[in-house]
């Protein structure tokens, strides 16, 4: 099969910025090919992209409102001549997204760089920097361009931009939380945070008709490189299978990279990322005319046990860091289940098309502990919540650690996930006594809706040394067609520390739906 003869010809033009064209390399390119490319890379310290990108880029030359005057030319497309099921379009380098990005298309006998060309992009009226950036520059990142919702009309199905951060699309979605390849040290008090970059791509030239599309990538970092390859199959509910080997460097690459370096605590595999500034279980009230904003309302996970938690979202005032034992970990993700825009009423935001992302592993993952981490935030434009899944096994050096899961962006299936489940949490004061707070949860689902009024089904609740519950109260919400519990908790006297409280409806003694879990915070 011949190279892309849209790419060459594109690469012609910018032959006066590169002096050398675009090598092929007869290659079949699979994840064994990007493993041993990876397992080079980490036998050497980490070098930062940041390190090559021109100083005309650099964001103390390209300001915000100079960065904004670049845009991609959507009939450069790459394989849009093609007539192929998948187009992709390209981020140009600079301002925030300093780490510029190789990108490489392959198909099922070559692979080719994508060099960096010019002519990609339209430089707006005054900003003379196109002559200035070398051929090997790279980019920032790229988005997948796909008829994702009608025929003919070429919608974004992904964007893979900034870090290992990357954002997924169905039909009749919009941008929400995203998803990173993987999360270092997230959450730790007294210890930075660790970065991965996607440094490297391979972008699977598709072939008529193809329904899933293929990626390759090498995630780096001061610490570990990663093989990840990526198949994607767009839909209602777009899924992404992704299977990933990490390698560890030793511990003296990473001493000479940052002599003062802690011992890393958290490994965090397939972390999601959103923003959850107030809802309606939030004490914090802020002045904004909308009646909820966040792209995520809660976390649910499905234990090894099987139990079924739900734990809604909150943005406290100080960041909170919670780890659920979770051995044998079933799945994961961060749901948006308000799906009314009357609870928004944003007419730029809409949040009742966010999608929720759903995290299955595809084998055992063994002993770990799922974490969910919260930031504290006065606004809607700070992604605070972040949830991963950390081994308790550490990896080795160099030894390759390998695992894999499948990601589902989702709306319509999403109630599949749990059918019995917690539909609302409302808290706010008793007005008996001040120093109670009163939790309002109602559960919906065909078992729920099935208990009669006649014989109640039970709330079995409980929480943390540092407050007592006081009262528990079942009653039918006819207008949800709910049962509703009314719980009534008390902290203990000067207590400054979070509380934790569960829920469980139960009929006969067997759980009627997931189990309602919280970390409650003093004002």
């Amino acid at each position: 099969m011949k190279p892309n003869s849209r790419l060459a010809f594109s690469l012609a033009l910018v032959l006066c910025a590169a002096p050398l064209p675009a090598a092929v390399e007869p290659a079949r390119v699979d994840l064994d090919y990007v493993i041993e490319k990876a397992r080079e890379r980490a036998e050497k310290p980490f070098h930062s992209p940041r390190a090559d990108l021109p100083g005309v880029l650099r964001a103390d030359h390209l300001n915000y409102d100079k960065y904004r005057l670049i845009q991609f030319r959507r009939g450069m497309a790459l394989w849009s001549e093609e007539q192929l099921p998948v187009r992709v379009e390209f981020f140009h380098p600079g301002y925030l997204y300093e780490e510029p990005v190789r990108i490489n298309e392959f198909t099922a006998s070559y692979t080719q760089p994508i060099r960096f060309a010019r002519d990609f992009f339209q430089y707006g009226e005054g900003l003379d920097i196109a002559d200035k950036i070398p051929a090997r520059t790279g980019y920032a990142g790229f988005k997948l361009v796909y008829e994702l919702n009608a025929p003919g009309r070429w919608d974004e199905l992904g964007a893979f931009l900034g870090a290992s951060y990357y954002r997924l699309l169905g039909q009749g979605q919009r941008y929400g939380q995203s998803a990173r390849g993987l999360a270092l040290d997230c959450g730790e008090y007294g210890r930075p945070e660790e970065f991965p970059i996607f440094t490297d791509w391979w972008l699977g030239k598709p072939q008529p008709g193809d329904k899933t599309v293929r990626l390759f990538a090498i995630l780096d970092s001061v610490s570990c490189v990663g093989a990840y390859e990526f198949r994607i199959a767009p839909g209602r509910t777009t899924v992404a299978d992704i299977e990933a080997v990490l390698l560890f460097r030793r511990d003296e690459d990473i001493q000479r990279v940052d002599p003062n370096r802690k011992p890393r605590m958290t490994i965090g595999l397939a972390p999601l990322t959103s923003m959850f500034w107030f809802g309606k279980n939030s004490e914090r009230k802020f002045d904004d005319y909308r009646l909820e904003v966040h792209d995520s309302d809660g976390m649910l996970a499905k234990m090894g046990n099987g139990e079924v938690l739900w734990r809604p979202l909150n943005n406290a005032s100080v960041m909170r860091h919670q780890r659920f034992g979770a051995n044998s970990l079933k799945g994961f993700g961060l749901l948006q289940r308000e799906r009314r825009f009357s609870s928004y009423m944003d007419s730029f935001n809409y949040y009742h098309q966010v999608p929720s992302v759903w995290i299955e592993p595809a084998a055992d993952w063994g002993e770990g502990d799922l974490h969910l981490v919260e930031l504290s935030t006065q606004y809607e434009g700070l992604d605070n919540v972040v949830v991963f899944w950390d081994p308790r096994q550490k990896p080795q050096p160099m030894q390759p650690f390998r695992f894999a899961y499948r990601q589902s962006w989702m709306i319509e299936d999403e109630g599949a996930l749990s059918e019995n489940r917690v539909l609302s949490t409302r808290i706010g004061a008793d007005g008996r006594n001040p120093r109670r707070r009163i939790i309002v949860i109602d559960f919906i689902g065909p078992k729920v809706r099935a208990v009669p009024e006649h014989n109640p089904p039970r709330a079995v609740s409980n929480c943390s040394w540092n407050a007592s519950i006081a009262e528990t109260l079942v009653v039918w919400n006819p207008f949800d067609q709910a049962w509703r519990v009314v719980l009534k908790f008390e902290p203990a006297p000067d207590n400054r520390d979070p509380v934790d409280l569960r829920c469980t409806l139960e009929q006969n003694g067997q759980p009627l739906a997931e189990t309602w879990t919280y970390h409650w915070s003093p004002p």
